[in-house]
């Protein structure tokens, strides 16, 4: 009998409804109701439409184990207020697919632990973000590849390819593991803002939830403050001359001109007057282009997992066998790096991680 469980994540991962979950199967939704009850198996007919629609290999569906979702009350969401619940849902379900990717992957190597342990109690989010600074050693010096830095301090981070700009990210805690995840529809800037918005949550709100209505702002306050110290802001940009000078400086904190251009406006760089011509400026290239882009950033311990698992004869194929999880969704997990066919470049160099013996 297959385990109801998996199916419902399937469910959810598509988006749909019991009722189209049931006619997508072929069944009623009566039919459907026995079956999660366990009072009914499937026909074979309907588990090859399953099979068929969903890209889930049978093995994913017979396995008893029961999967692990994001605790909804720990979850800090970044997203619009027109977020659908099957986004939401969908993006829930992908994160019970990364704990099943994490766990294994922490099974076979050894990995950076969390030192995320910063004591933020009774400090303003930008002190926060600059102790934080301090603890990890970077000082007021720009951050180069932000993905890497977390990597580093032991917070896991996947990828969202949900098909839509609603949901920007999100993070939470699972036991003493930090996880965010980020929407790769976004530009390489604002998925960058987004992650340093998320680890403001996880050292900010870890223990007192981030639904308060302050939680989004100090968790924008601390991303600012992280990305773009203000003495080091401050000295790079003494005037701004006109909104070139923004678009060029942007690079040097890898941050969107408009965020340079909001958090120079609160600093008393730029007049209500300018900023407010900058803001029309910058909005006739939309939200998804970006001037003056930089590139997006990639992440070193995932290509080097999957380059040492190549070399030890398993392929992505393998793994998404292994896992009984579609390679399509490890690649989505993934930042698309699992999409190589061949060995990847790295694997000309020994990854600097250690197998768990």
């Amino acid at each position: 009998m297959l385990n109801p469980e998996r199916l419902e994540l399937v469910r959810l991962r598509h988006g749909l409804t019991k009722i189209g979950f049931a006619n997508e199967l072929g069944v009623d939704r009566k039919t459907l109701q026995r079956f999660e009850k366990g009072d009914y198996d499937l026909p074979t007919a309907s588990v090859d439409k399953l099979l068929a629609f969903s890209g889930y290999p049978e093995e994913f569906f017979e396995d008893k184990t029961s999967l692990e979702y994001p605790n909804p009350n720990g979850v800090s969401f970044r997203s619009l207020r027109s977020l659908t619940a099957s986004s939401r849902n969908s993006a829930m379900a992908a994160g019970a697919l990364a704990f099943v990717l994490d766990d294994f992957i922490t099974s076979e190597y050894s990995v950076p632990r969390s030192n995320l342990t910063t004591e933020v109690k009774s400090v303003s989010p930008a002190k926060a973000a600059l102790s934080l600074r301090a603890d990890w050693g970077i000082g007021l010096r720009p951050i180069g590849n932000f993905l890497n830095l977390l990597e580093q301090h032991g917070i896991r981070v996947f990828s969202l390819t949900e098909g839509t700009r609603h949901l920007d990210a999100y993070s939470l805690w699972r036991n003493d593991k930090p996880y965010i995840f980020l929407n790769t529809l976004k530009t390489a800037e604002r998925s960058r803002f987004d992650a340093a918005h998320e680890l403001g949550h996880l050292l900010l709100h870890r223990h007192t939830g981030s639904s308060h209505a302050s939680a989004e702002s100090e968790a924008d306050t601390f991303a600012s403050a992280f990305l773009m110290p203000k003495e080091d802001l401050l000295a790079e940009i003494p005037r701004v001359r006109s909104l070139h000078d923004i678009i060029h400086k942007k690079r040097r904190w890898g941050v969107s001109a408009a965020a340079l251009a909001y958090t120079l406006h609160k600093m008393g760089r730029i007049t209500d007057w300018h900023y407010r011509s900058y803001c029309i400026s910058l909005a006739k290239n939309g939200r998804d282009k970006e001037p003056n882009p930089m590139e997006r950033e990639s992440s070193q311990i995932w290509e080097k997992v999957l380059t040492d698992l190549w070399k030890r004869g398993i392929p992505l194929a393998r793994l998404a066998s292994k896992l009984h999880i579609p390679e399509r969704e490890l690649n989505s997990l993934l930042f698309g790096i699992a999409t190589k066919e061949s060995a990847p470049e790295s694997a000309r160099v020994n990854p600097p991680l250690r197998a768990v013996k």
